[in-house]
């Protein structure tokens, strides 16, 4: 007797169809693994949304009765700073988890897959993606419950989401870069908080930029993790009634400013990001 043994195709195998639609078949597979992956972790995502929870009942029940906004409240001032810091914080997610992708040998699986090379960073930043947006989701029903409210149309909300999370994703691009880069998630947590923490604390986030020491004025007017806040708080309308017009350009237009920054990071690090990947799968 004899049999015949069939292999089951790779879900990477090469099609007949476009290379583009062949990329995009790739993105989306690893892009379903990392949501299978918080499905079968769900701490991953009990952390992601109790981390916001914290931070809103943090700052607008211990620090509103202590620092004073002319003309509107500490709550609607600050949440637009909280959903800055969280979505800047969630991207550092992709760089510890490709360093511990490369620890766990799971790069080493994927090269021997027909796929593009980009398509596990696209994976990686997509799934990130979906985390800030449920961050995002838990702030705001948060921030309604502690007294926040939008105060702009429907259409200029959606706007300040989208450029939130705009601004995650091209973070997560350059912290993807750095796990490949160092190679060890303990690092990576590391450098993105001496990196990431001063640019959030920094600005305008928390409190007004006028209260701040010359020096740290100018370094806030110009960190562009303040033009995002101040997009933010402009396109949910939560800015102070009667606060000075901001005379530097990247707060008096904060949207366009988040958006070339955005730009600019994404031509350089993606292609930073997928030349390095092509390295170290090389080897």
């Amino acid at each position: 007797m004899t049999t015949t043994t069939t292999n089951r195709p790779s879900e990477f195998a090469p099609t007949h169809t476009s290379p583009i639609a062949n990329w995009f078949n790739d993105g989306w597979i690893t892009t379903r693994r990392n949501l299978i992956k918080i499905k079968r972790v769900p701490d991953i995502l009990v952390f992601t949304t109790l981390q916001p929870i914290m931070f809103v009942l943090l700052f607008t029940y211990v620090y509103a009765g202590v620092i004073e906004i002319p003309g509107s409240t500490y709550t609607e001032f600050i949440m637009a700073g909280i959903f800055a810091q969280t979505v800047v914080f969630g991207s550092t997610y992709s760089g510890s988890a490709m360093a511990q992708d490369l620890r766990d040998g799971i790069i080493d699986r994927f090269r021997t897959l027909p796929m593009s090379p980009s398509a596990v960073l696209i994976g990686r930043t997509n799934g990130d993606l979906l985390i800030n947006s449920i961050s995002m989701g838990v702030m705001m029903a948060t921030g309604f419950i502690v007294g926040w409210r939008i105060r702009s149309s429907p259409i200029e909300a959606i706007g300040g989401v989208a450029l939130l999370l705009l601004f995650a994703y091209a973070l997560s691009w350059v912290m993807a870069f750095l796990g490949m880069s160092v190679r060890s998630p303990e690092v990576i947590n590391n450098v993105s908080f001496l990196i990431l923490f001063p640019l959030t604390f920094l600005s305008n986030a928390f409190v007004p930029i006028d209260t701040l020491p010359t020096p740290l004025k100018i370094f806030a007017t110009y960190n562009p993790v303040s033009a995002l806040v101040q997009a933010a708080r402009e396109l949910f309308g939560n800015v102070p009634p009667g606060a000075p017009e901001p005379t530097a350009w990247p707060l008096r237009y904060p949207s366009a400013t988040v958006l070339i920054g955005v730009t600019v990071v994404l031509v350089i690090f993606v292609p930073l990001a997928i030349r390095k990947f092509k390295q170290i799968t090389s080897r």
